[in-house]
């Protein structure tokens, strides 16, 4: 059985702009996207099988270990991309980045596992080529793959390299509420654009939400530099800390922002 671990970041959006709605359903989208020091840890193992499996499992009581799943989704693509017929892939996914929080958990762990597999099977596939599959899988696993400082357009999937500067990242998130990005970009839909308002937020997705959440509305408040990165529900402070104090939040402080991105953990 071969093995491979991989550290998979989590990622902010110093801002969101939404420039128009797609044929395809999604938004345009134009971002400045960071990834930061806090990630999940995959453990890729990979069996000789007379068969194709997939096997998921993992620490963490919020995500499903089965086909909805993006990692699953990730394995199988990869797999099929090679004509892959008779591997058995087991996947355990150590959480630690927060779920349907804005940070790109998901998607960073799809890209992580993209990357893995390929360093298990000798590197079939370059780098272009994990890119594209990462944008047929998703908006953010191309930024997650590249990592550093990024400029994403299209749905999010279009990236850019930008210059890098160190910085620190602080996180806060309600424990008890978690935002899809489905849920932000419908709302963002139904809101009368006042321009005015809208304008006035780093995020626009932030603007489209923070009125249906008194915890979003808390956070604004009591930080007003804070702001909310992705879909929500998490906030975030350049250089400054939130109080660790807070009760019903998560809080975490001091991450570094980081040139990369998916990559082994050693």
């Amino acid at each position: 059985m071969d093995s491979v671990k991989i550290k998979c970041r989590a990622k902010i959006n110093l801002n969101l702009k939404i420039t128009g709605k797609r044929a395809d359903g999604y938004h345009d989208i134009e971002s400045i996207m960071q990834t930061i020091n806090l990630y999940d840890i995959l453990t890729i193992s990979v069996i000789d099988s007379d068969i194709v499996e997939i096997n998921l499992d993992g620490d963490s009581k919020e995500i499903p270990y089965d086909k909805t799943n993006l990692v699953y989704k990730a394995a199988e693509l990869f797999l099929d991309t090679l004509d892959i017929k008779s591997k058995t892939v087991l996947i355990y996914i150590g959480k630690k980045i927060p779920v349907s929080a804005g940070l790109a958990g998901g998607s960073a762990d799809a890209a992580g596992t993209l990357f893995g597999l390929n360093h298990l099977f000798g590197g079939p596939l370059s780098e272009g080529e994990l890119h594209r599959l990462c944008a047929e899988l998703g908006s953010d696993l191309n930024v997650c793959l590249k990592g550093g400082c990024v400029k994403a357009q299209g749905r999010g999937e279009i990236i850019t390299p930008c210059e890098f500067r160190d910085m620190k990242i602080s996180l806060i998130k309600p424990l008890e509420l978690g935002i899809s990005a489905k849920e932000a970009y419908t709302k963002f839909s139904k809101k009368d654009k006042q321009q005015g308002q809208r304008f006035k937020y780093v995020n626009d997705l932030e603007w489209a939400v923070i009125e249906d959440y008194p915890q979003l509305q808390y956070i604004k408040e009591k930080y007003p530099n804070a702001v909310m990165t992705g879909s929500g529900s998490t906030y975030f402070l350049v250089n400054d800390n939130f109080d660790e104090n807070e009760q019903g939040y998560w809080v975490m402080n001091d991450i570094a922002a980081t040139k990369n991105g998916v990559e082994l953990f050693v």
